[in-house]
């Protein structure tokens, strides 16, 4: 599955063209490689998607085409949350 599809599915953000922006600026990596909207993620996989002055370390733990709201957060796993910056 694209990574930007995973991110609007999983709703970590809200919109698809939103995580292709976040993507092309280079603020998310895949198993600590620069990941790209178009990059494909698998389950096991660990993000890294840095938020404003937050840095948010995910591991996929499904994968679906569709999924409720209330389900979304069960294609994930929070592994950490840090603040970075200044």
């Amino acid at each position: 599955m694209r990574l930007d599809k995973f991110l609007k599915i999983s709703r970590l953000i809200k919109r698809r063209t939103l995580a292709k922006e976040v993507a092309d600026q280079g603020r998310i990596t895949i198993n600590g490689k620069q990941a790209k909207a178009s990059s494909n993620v698998a389950i096991g996989d660990e993000l890294a998607i840095r938020f404003g002055q937050k840095l948010v370390t995910i591991e996929i733990a499904a994968l679906r085409e569709t999924v409720k709201k209330d389900e979304a957060q069960e294609l994930y796993k929070v592994i950490k949350e840090e603040k970075i910056g200044n």
